[in-house]
């Protein structure tokens, strides 16, 4: 846990692989998706016609939206999502940050609240972000196409408590999703976590 003088964390900071791109989803969030299409087009441009740029900007658009709902949705903060080549093909994966308020119930500690969620999954394991106590958890989803879940998917969520000088100021949670190579459990998508990992190590709270 952080020590009882820490200031209120309002923000964080988080080092993203190359490649990848961040989609602030409270303002901001169209001018975001409108660079990361102009820029592909103009990579696109340099192998396509005009006309199947043209096509591709729009699919790039419809796509890059639909994960923004999706993760606004979820009361996101801020999408990642890999926008360029990753071994000659785009990666099917995403970084969703969101905070949570828990509205804990007068006497329950979010120390018994870590507890309970720990206890309540077989998938999770206890973790830490720039000092702040949390868990990770990680499972795969299976396919549900009512859901529009085509294929399966693996994911990976830390939830962390928000470091605070007193009371409760809520919790984060960073989701990552997969589709890897289309096995969840494959070699491919294992590496997907690893980097996905690598990433959580860079997370550092920004204070008042």
């Amino acid at each position: 846990m952080p020590p009882a003088d820490t200031k209120n964390a309002f923000g964080y900071t988080l080092i993203i692989p190359p490649g990848w791109s961040r989609i602030p989803l409270r303002e901001g969030t169209q001018d975001a998706v409108k660079e990361i299409v102009d820029e592909a087009a103009e990579r696109a441009s340099r192998e396509l016609p005009k006309d199947k740029v043209a096509e591709a900007r729009m699919e790039l658009y419809r796509r890059l939206n639909a994960s923004v709902k999706e993760a606004q949705r979820r009361d996101g903060v801020d999408l990642y999502l890999p926008v360029e080549p990753m071994h000659g093909y785009l990666v099917a994966a995403s970084i969703v940050v969101a905070k949570l308020d828990t509205g804990l119930r007068e006497g329950v500690s979010p120390q018994d609240m870590l507890t309970q969620l720990l206890t309540g999954s077989k998938d999770s394991e206890p973790a830490e972000l720039d000092g702040a106590a949390g868990l990770r958890k990680e499972r795969t989803m299976p396919a549900d196409p009512q859901k529009g879940a085509e294929t399966a998917s693996k994911h990976v969520d830390y939830v962390v408590q928000v470091p605070s000088s007193g009371g409760d100021a809520g919790w984060v949670v960073v989701s990552f999703t997969t589709l890897g190579d289309g096995n969840p459990e494959g070699d491919f998508t294992e590496i997907l976590v690893e980097l996905f990992d690598a990433v959580m190590t860079t997370f550092r709270w920004r204070t008042e």
